[in-house]
């Protein structure tokens, strides 16, 4: 452009009615770029100064610096009108209406598997029984050898274990709870009385009525003058705790290493029998093998299957449905609903 007094205010004018017309500071930010930066008329002006005579500078400069201040004081007002817009705006957008109803949200819930776990736990709390747990990496030692099981013995066969690596750190994953209970006796001088329920792991495949890592519960009772007796009593008890007043329960003689004489337990239950688990009288090579004196203690123990007992209970026929955590499945229990 020419440098004259009019060319530099038509080149005011023109960036301020492009920064008067920007929407947003987007647009604005265009403007800024295109009327005021550098390769702006006005800027470039200022640069070409250096070629007017001596006597026309001063001038000329003075009239620059009017109109590009002319032009920035209208930018710095539009820029706070923008800024004002924007901030309004953005407050009407996000605004929050605080009087809607909050969503509804799961909390979470216990397991089914471990609300009757519990309610196991009270019902032997309740009858003067302590609640022992152990770890689930065991050694063979307690595992098997200290429950009348050694290395030769026909019933280690029967139990399909994990072993764990190195063979030589001979340690299993638990094929039972038991190993709690000597654990317990090693411990603890009789009387005692206690439950350990827990994770067992067996080399099973999943389907509907097994799985590998299953739950159990196990009771052990030594005392004075401890009867089979006394272990029909408590199982009694048990079931009809769980199952209902009308449940009866019988014995059917079995074997077991760690128990002498050892039976399987039924119970009655919808017109059949359905079995429930193994009990018997503690052996005296384990009760020997604890260091308890057997002309002065017997004991009785049992153990019983979580799942199975879930599974009776409540007319579960697959065990998919109680291992896979399908929240349609537990929320049936009243878990996860809060």
């Amino acid at each position: 452009m020419s440098l004259t007094s009019s060319s530099l205010v038509a080149a005011a004018d023109l960036a301020i009615a492009a920064i008067q017309g920007a929407k947003d500071l987007e647009e604005l930010k265009a403007v800024r770029i295109e009327h005021i930066g550098d390769r702006s008329d006005l800027a470039k002006a200022n640069q070409s100064l250096a070629t007017l005579p001596k006597e026309d500078r001063a001038e000329f400069g003075k009239i620059i610096g009017v109109e590009r201040a002319r032009v920035n004081t209208v930018y710095a007002a539009r820029e706070v009108e923008l800024e004002i817009e924007r901030d309004r705006r953005i407050l009407e957008e996000e605004r929050v209406d605080v009087t809607l109803p909050g969503r509804r949200t799961s909390l979470g819930g216990l397991h089914p598997l471990t609300i009757l776990t519990n309610e196991i736990s009270d019902l032997f709390l309740g009858m003067g029984y302590q609640v022992e747990e152990g770890p689930e990496l065991e050694s063979e030692w307690l595992n098997f050898d200290a429950l009348n099981m050694p290395v030769d013995h026909p019933a280690r066969t029967m139990q399909d274990t994990f072993f764990v690596e190195p063979l030589t750190a001979r340690l299993v994953l638990r094929t039972h709870t038991s190993p709690v209970q000597v654990r317990t006796m090693l411990r603890q001088a009789p009387p005692i009385y206690i439950i350990c329920p827990g994770r067992t792991y067996r080399a099973d495949e999943l389907d509907a009525t097994h799985t590998p890592v299953f739950g159990q519960v196990e009771g052990l009772v030594v005392d004075r003058g401890i009867t089979m007796a006394d272990l029909k009593g408590t199982l009694d008890h048990f079931a009809q705790a769980m199952f209902g007043p009308e449940v009866k329960t019988r014995l059917r003689p079995s074997f077991f290493p760690f128990t002498e004489p050892s039976a399987e337990v039924d119970f009655f239950f919808q017109g059949r029998w359905i079995e429930w688990g193994g009990c018997g009288m503690v052996n005296p090579k384990v009760l020997h093998a604890a260091g308890i004196d057997t002309q002065e203690f017997s004991g009785f123990a049992f153990g019983m299957g979580l799942e199975r007992t879930l599974m009776v209970r409540h007319g579960i026929s697959d065990m998919h449905d109680i291992v896979e955590g399908d929240l349609r499945f537990t929320r049936q229990f009243g878990t996860g609903l809060v």
